[in-house]
């Protein structure tokens, strides 16, 4: 099996090749590697010791259950899990927001989607995005705000409410489509 971080660095590579389609992604949760690093990235993360649904963290993670999710996957039956809702309180309201915990199988399997993803995408955002980036966030869009826009006076802060429940799934798998194939 190929070593997580030079095929991400490879994905990395392609990103920036206009027309390069991406296949057989898929082969990557058959690497017990990926299992590994996706654990390390995760481990520390608070919250990543809470049950899902099912009840299974990612405490005590072997290489035995990682091979028995491998084998699923490849056997085609993995079923991802019900993610387990709760509520918690927003910052300075009363009010909550839901959120959903994963089982520690599906913890797993995301993250190194979500590492093959970035590989892919990161590259080729528009370096003022800020939103959801590894290393950025709504700190360093200030900073660059306050670099840029030297001589403004006020500025108006938005929030788009539900905006990750109102996407249409359909169109994402369409953008995503248009470099990967099966």
């Amino acid at each position: 099996m190929r070593e997580p971080k030079r095929v991400l660095n490879e994905l990395t590579k392609q990103s920036r090749k206009e027309g390069y389609h991406y296949q057989r992604l898929y082969r990557n949760l058959y690497n017990p590697e990926f299992y590994l690093l996706a654990y390390q990235n995760i481990y520390a993360n608070q919250g990543s010791l809470t049950k899902g649904a099912d009840t299974i963290t990612l405490d005590g993670i072997s290489q035995m259950r990682i091979d028995q999710v491998i084998r699923s996957v490849k056997d085609h039956s993995y079923q991802p899990q019900p993610a387990r809702r709760t509520y918690i309180a927003k910052k300075n309201s009363d009010k909550k927001r839901p959120l959903g915990i994963s089982s520690g199988n599906d913890k797993l399997i995301q993250e190194i989607i979500k590492m093959i993803l970035e590989s892919i995408y990161e590259p080729i955002f528009h370096e003022k995005s800020h939103g959801f980036r590894p290393e950025r966030s709504c700190h360093t869009a200030l900073m660059q705000v306050k670099s840029i826009f030297t001589g403004a006076k006020w500025f108006i802060e938005g929030d788009i409410k539900a905006c990750f429940d109102s996407f249409d799934h359909h169109i994402l798998v369409k953008i995503l489509r248009r470099r990967i194939v099966h």
